[in-house]
């Protein structure tokens, strides 16, 4: 290790000397002992031969061998094995968003794709090239549409994802946004700049969102499911916001992911992220470039529509290469295998006696129980985890194509 460390004791006893101090010590005198963390204790450094298998027996403690039922956001999804082959190539592979995308065509072209891809299942005009995830989406639509209607209230339905709200929240302090929470549109919505609504909100209800002409609507949507229902725009969105990890994006344990913000036209300026665009260079050919720039990067921070808005250029990639695997038809299956295996374990467990809370659901619905913990670890002590606790007698079940008879029945059987 001592061939790593920047300066050796000559050094740094003669940076000593220069400053008037005796040893390095002597600089935290002035931070309380009670306060400073005392010796970590680690153990000795061992090899690389002897780290593998110390890791390899630490993983084997994992299980990682479960049915899974959950959803809440983060999905168990098909994901095709040429995804990750393609996306690993050295041309795209990076440790994190490409900053100078002008230099790579091939970047600039899968943004180009996705932002097409999106709008085609969203219906809207134009899509950005993905922000950090699907909170960040939301609050950056309503802070968009803040600066476009020149309010600084909006209504937001409680429904939506308990962690973009936490997201909302933080965005919008700073900014002096009022927030209201409801459970249904009201009547007078002139005063706000915006309604969000989720649709399937975070229970898995499937919502029906009314276009009111004195404000601007936004509605956040997992995109997978706009394979089998309408697209927002059909219903008079303004801004369609939501996260892309449905598309080819693994668990991970929760992240990373992706958020992306689609829009009509008439609002282009006002948002956020990288905007690829397709345009023909000096000698006639085919050329990619970003176009609007609205991002801290790219102009001055206080014109920015954004100053804490990135693209996720990797993730966006895994999407990109998943829709045009999948392809259309490949997309509409995966959607109706899990619309279809949902509404067979909810009807299961209805004769089971299980309360579904649902009225209209695409993959995921809440059911009542008597005891939340007790259901989630029977099933958990048979290999299943049987979804979320969101109290003491609710519980949220996902369902995806993953999903299999075999398992589906193996869940019914070990309901309480």
């Amino acid at each position: 290790m001592k061939n790593f460390l920047v300066h050796n004791n000559e050094t740094i006893k003669q940076m000593c000397n220069e400053i008037g101090i005796n040893t390095v010590e002597d600089l935290f005198k002035q931070i309380p002992q009670n306060v400073r963390m005392g010796e970590l204790n680690l153990p000795d450094g061992l090899s690389e031969m002897e780290t593998q298998r110390k890791v390899k027996a630490l993983a084997k403690e994992n299980k990682s061998d479960y049915i899974n039922f959950m959803g809440g956001g983060i999905y168990n999804k098909f994901i095709p094995a040429c995804i990750s082959q393609v996306a690993s190539r050295f041309e795209f592979n990076t440790a994190y968003t490409p900053y100078q995308p002008e230099i790579s065509q091939g970047t600039l072209q899968v943004m180009y794709e996705f932002q097409t891809m999106i709008c085609r299942l969203t219906g809207m005009d134009i899509s950005n090239a993905t922000v950090y995830d699907g909170g960040t989406a939301c609050a950056e639509a309503i802070l968009m549409a803040c600066r476009i209607s020149k309010k600084y209230k909006v209504c937001i339905f409680n429904s939506i994802n308990p962690e973009y709200k936490k997201v909302i929240q933080t965005y919008t302090y700073p900014k002096g946004i009022e927030i209201e929470w409801v459970n249904v549109i009201p009547e007078q919505t002139s005063e706000y700049a915006c309604i969000l609504i989720q649709t399937p909100d975070y229970y898995g209800e499937i919502l029906k969102p009314e276009k009111k002409e004195d404000t601007l609507l936004i509605v956040c949507t997992d995109v997978s499911t706009l394979s089998i229902l309408k697209p927002p725009s059909e219903y008079g969105a303004d801004i369609v916001v939501g996260d892309i990890q449905t598309l080819g994006i693994p668990m991970n344990f929760g992240g990373p992911s992706a958020g992306f913000i689609a829009c009509r036209e008439k609002f282009m300026r006002q948002l956020p992220g990288r905007l690829a665009g397709r345009t023909t260079d000096a000698d006639g050919k085919q050329a990619f470039c970003l176009t609007i720039q609205t991002r801290e990067q790219h102009i001055k921070r206080e014109k920015a529509t954004s100053n804490i808005c990135s693209n996720q250029a990797l993730i966006g990639l895994c999407a990109t290469l998943y829709l045009s695997v999948m392809g259309e038809k490949g997309v509409y299956q995966a959607g109706y295998l899990s619309t279809l295996n949902a509404h067979k374990l909810a009807s299961k467990l209805e004769q089971k006696g299980v309360k579904i809370l649902n009225t209209n659901f695409f993959n995921e619905f809440t059911i009542e129980v008597s005891d939340s913990d007790k259901f989630l670890n029977n099933l958990q002590n048979n290999g299943i985890l049987g979804g979320i606790k969101l109290d003491n007698r609710k519980i949220l079940v996902a369902v995806t194509e993953m999903n299999n008879d075999e398992e589906i029945e193996k869940y019914i059987q070990h309901v309480l």
